[in-house]
């Protein structure tokens, strides 16, 4: 019997994953993560693991020398920055992510928010709020131009409802499908000839919008990020809006989350500020909570797991 800590926070003692885990034998450990928690708290649990299933919270390599018995890390989600990899990879533990389980419902979110870009809603309702009355020039999603960085499976979802809205779509990567309705283009055309600019690429070292970035947008542009904080220079976005260098933006994510409150994007009229809710539909939270509890059965059952990030470097680490 292993050991599995669970602490993404919207899965719960005699859930269905729980009940799938000790269905296997497994014993499950429930410490929902809300928010920062107390130095060495999350070493200290994880210490005492064979396996853990987390939402978004870090993992650090600290944490994986202090946990011997852990053997695989089970994201209930897609992004992973949040662990070392290169670590965890040198203690022999497995990563693995949910890709695509989430797709439809961040897809969705990102139709929401541009249209509440496109058509001024959040402005609108918070003047209706204090007794006005405005009437926005606002503008609609037909024939406007939507410019997706990134061709994951969040990605080409959003591409699809696009289309139904009547949007011309461009896509800027590195593994074009020739399959997709759609235009490739090169990052920089892209971002100068988009209406609207959504983030669904893999969050790596350096932002993919910064102020160079933000520069080449149209000034009538909006930018939409559903995918990691870490993808925007939020310094330089702010100066953009100030600047009017673009029209607005929707953050369903930050640098730092929850964000300070003081943060000067969450005063800004132009920008829709959600909490990092794209991915978390009911329907969704089943899909990841299920696939990531089976990465962990078969990880611990030593068959090949779906999802896997690091399996063949791992593979060649063990004995």
């Amino acid at each position: 019997m292993a050991t599995v800590l669970i602490t993404t926070d919207y899965l719960h003692p005699g859930d269905d994953v729980d009940t799938l885990l000790r269905a296997h034998g497994h014993e499950t450990v429930h410490s929902p993560a809300a928010g920062p928690r107390p130095d060495g708290e999350m070493a200290a649990l994880l210490a005492g693991c064979d396996a853990a299933v987390i939402a978004s919270e870090p993992v650090t390599a600290a944490m994986l020398a202090a946990a011997p018995s852990l053997r695989v890390i089970a994201r209930s989600g897609v992004g992973y920055d949040s662990i070392d990899i290169e670590a965890a990879t040198a203690h022999g533990v497995l990563v693995c992510n949910t890709p695509g389980a989430n797709r439809h419902a961040v897809a969705e979110m990102t139709l929401a928010l541009l249209l509440m870009c496109a058509r001024r809603i959040g402005e609108t309702t918070d003047g209706v709020r204090r007794g006005e009355w405005p009437r926005h020039d606002t503008r609609q999603l037909r024939g406007a131009t939507l410019g997706i960085i990134g061709l994951g499976p969040s990605g080409r979802a959003v591409a699809d409802l696009a289309h139904a809205f009547g949007m011309t779509v461009l896509i800027s990567t590195g593994h074009p499908d020739p399959a997709l309705d759609v235009t490739y283009v090169d990052r920089t055309t892209l971002l100068r000839e988009s209406d609207f600019v959504s983030l669904h690429a893999r969050a790596g070292g350096a932002p993919v919008i910064d102020a160079a970035a933000l520069a080449e947008m149209k000034p009538s542009a909006y930018l939409v990020n559903t995918a990691r904080g870490s993808m925007v220079d939020e310094d330089a976005l702010v100066d953009a809006l100030r600047d009017h260098t673009i029209a607005g933006a929707a953050l369903d994510v930050f640098a730092i989350e929850p964000p300070d409150p003081d943060n000067p994007l969450l005063a800004m009229p132009t920008v829709v500020a959600t909490s990092h809710l794209a991915g978390q539909t009911r329907e969704a939270r089943t899909d990841a909570g299920t696939a990531a509890a089976e990465s962990v059965i078969a990880a611990l059952a030593g068959r090949p797991a779906a999802g896997a990030i690091n399996e063949s470097a791992v593979a060649k680490r063990r004995p």
